[in-house]
């Protein structure tokens, strides 16, 4: 009796043991603070005929999200730190304005996912900030309330923004900790969502909540991503102070945003902000930040050289610098254009250097035509084929550009592209897709059969170049050509934006930058 008693009590003494161990366990995971993901990017061009549909977005709900984030990788430090609810994230290829039958069912879809997981700690609040919404002034304003309506003001909300984005006060407003990325070209996108992030678990963990003060500076400039990248001066002095006002003691993050030129709201227009604990070092800060920001205005140019097409062909075809690459920069679909105008493409095909198969190579990327691919795909690698391509949605240049060449490459799978195919035309290999997608990578090129760092000339339309494309070029000319992203900014018809602002009014008098403390949500 006696043994059996002893090991009957061994028996529960390790049963309790066991039990107290897992409910620790569970205590200690039920600890970890409750935190959501959600949010829309992109960037919309209200002077282009083009429209943004849903799929475009490639919305991932649920887990699937946390993928798209290297440092939230289920073995990563941030994962652990919390439990995590991914709602919907979308992001869709810079282009048109978004419907309003897109955004209302992705916001529906995103809300009722955000409902069912109700309450949270945090939200971080994944957004590019320049998205522009049929009949819906400031998306993202709207949509952060919205958010607001559903988690409550409890939670706090760290929002994550690209520097070409919009912060209006309603936006401000509703967001407790507030940061973008402070590099274009946008090398430190991954470090800027981390950083919000990190900011968001570090105030829940440490019990500090959200941050007293918001310093809120409207600066009025309003210039393109091509004049203010931080490769150059001023845009590389500029940004470079921000990091360390961020390290300030008092200070959690401060931020400078540029603004999106291309879209005609009130909002539009330059930002800073600075967040934190110390009421007169968050508002000093903004205010120097916004002021150094200001002293420099003049100072922004476009950070390479900048010619007609024509003058841009001319150097291109005499230089013997190669790759020499070209920007095709009023139809950029990076920056919002609708990535079909046909007006450049055809310029090129009138030279008559391009005109034979022996003359210089030059590769076009690109331009999307899916009946013109489908044309090639019947008429196979080596075949013949002659259709149009281009201009069914933006045509106000120039109409369809007629091509008749040699298929030389069929790629399928593109997340974006869905198609590729390329076909020459004299010296000329153009790239021609079922659907509109901006070439960044060399990859991008080589699984076509292209090699970039041996042609002649690489037309590309994009704005300023991205690391790799910038780095593989041996010469470069940024083309102003048009299309809905003009980089003639005086050209566009703005008629809602707030006046008076740099450029358009080039001698208006010195604004008031004088820092306006946000109201903290409660």
């Amino acid at each position: 009796m006696r043994i059996f008693h002893a090991s009957c009590i061994v028996i529960v003494a390790v049963m309790l043991a066991c039990c107290s161990k897992s409910e620790k366990s569970d205590v200690a995971k039920n600890d970890l603070p409750r935190i959501a993901i959600a949010g829309l990017g992109i960037e919309s061009s209200t002077f282009s005929p083009a429209q943004t549909h849903e799929e475009a977005f490639h919305a991932r709900t649920g887990q699937s999200i946390l993928s798209s984030y290297g440092f939230l990788s289920p073995d990563s430090a941030d994962f652990k730190r919390a439990t995590w609810f991914p709602a919907l994230i979308g992001r869709a290829i810079p282009g048109g304005i978004v419907t309003r039958e897109a955004y209302e069912s992705l916001m529906t879809k995103m809300l009722d996912s955000l409902r069912k997981n109700l309450p949270y700690d945090g939200l971080f609040f994944d957004i590019h900030g320049a998205m522009s919404v049929v009949g819906l002034d400031d998306p993202e304003g709207d949509m952060i309330v919205r958010i607001r309506e559903i988690v409550g003001f409890k939670t706090i909300i760290s929002t994550s923004m690209d520097l070409h984005g919009n912060v209006s006060w309603r936006l401000a407003q509703n967001s407790d900790l507030i940061t973008c990325y402070r590099m274009a070209p946008h090398e430190d996108a991954v470090q800027s969502d981390k950083r919000a992030v990190d900011n968001l678990l570090s105030r829940i963990e440490s019990g500090k909540g959200k941050p007293p003060f918001k310093a809120y500076v409207t600066v009025p400039i309003l210039l393109p991503g091509e004049k203010t990248s931080t490769r150059v001066d001023p845009g590389k002095s500029l940004y470079a102070q921000v990091a360390p006002a961020a390290d300030q003691p008092g200070v959690v993050d401060a931020a400078i945003w540029i603004g999106y030129a291309w879209a005609d709201e009130p909002r539009n227009h330059a930002v800073v902000m600075v967040v934190g604990d110390d009421r007169d070092k968050v508002t000093s800060t903004a205010e120097r930040l916004a002021q150094s920001f200001w002293d420099v205005r003049h100072q922004f140019e476009f950070i390479a050289p900048v010619a007609t097409l024509q003058e841009s062909l001319d150097k291109a075809l005499k230089s013997d610098k190669h790759p020499f690459m070209i920007s095709d920069m009023g139809d950029n679909p990076t920056a919002g254009g609708a990535g079909d105008v046909t007006w450049t493409l055809t310029e090129i095909l009138k030279r008559p250097e391009l005109k034979t198969e022996k003359g210089p190579s030059l590769i076009y990327a690109a331009l999307p035509g899916p009946e013109f691919v489908e044309k090639a795909v019947k008429a196979g690698v080596g075949g013949k084929v002659e259709g149009v391509a281009g201009a069914a949605v933006d045509n106000r240049y120039a109409p369809p550009v007629l091509l008749r060449g040699i298929v030389k490459a069929i790629v399928q799978g593109d997340e974006h592209a869905e198609t590729e195919v390329v076909v020459q035309v004299g010296s000329v290999n153009v790239i021609v897709t079922k659907k509109r997608k901006p070439y960044h990578h060399e990859t991008d090129f080589t699984r076509l059969g292209l090699d970039p760092r041996k042609a002649d000339i690489v037309v590309v339309k994009l704005g300023y170049l991205v690391p790799e494309l910038y780095d593989m070029r041996a010469d470069w000319i940024m083309a102003l050509t048009p299309g809905g992203v003009d980089q003639d900014l005086q050209r566009l018809p703005f008629k809602r934006i707030q006046r008076p602002m740099f450029p358009f009014d080039k001698d208006m008098p010195a604004p008031d930058l004088k820092a306006k403390l946000v109201e903290v949500t409660q």
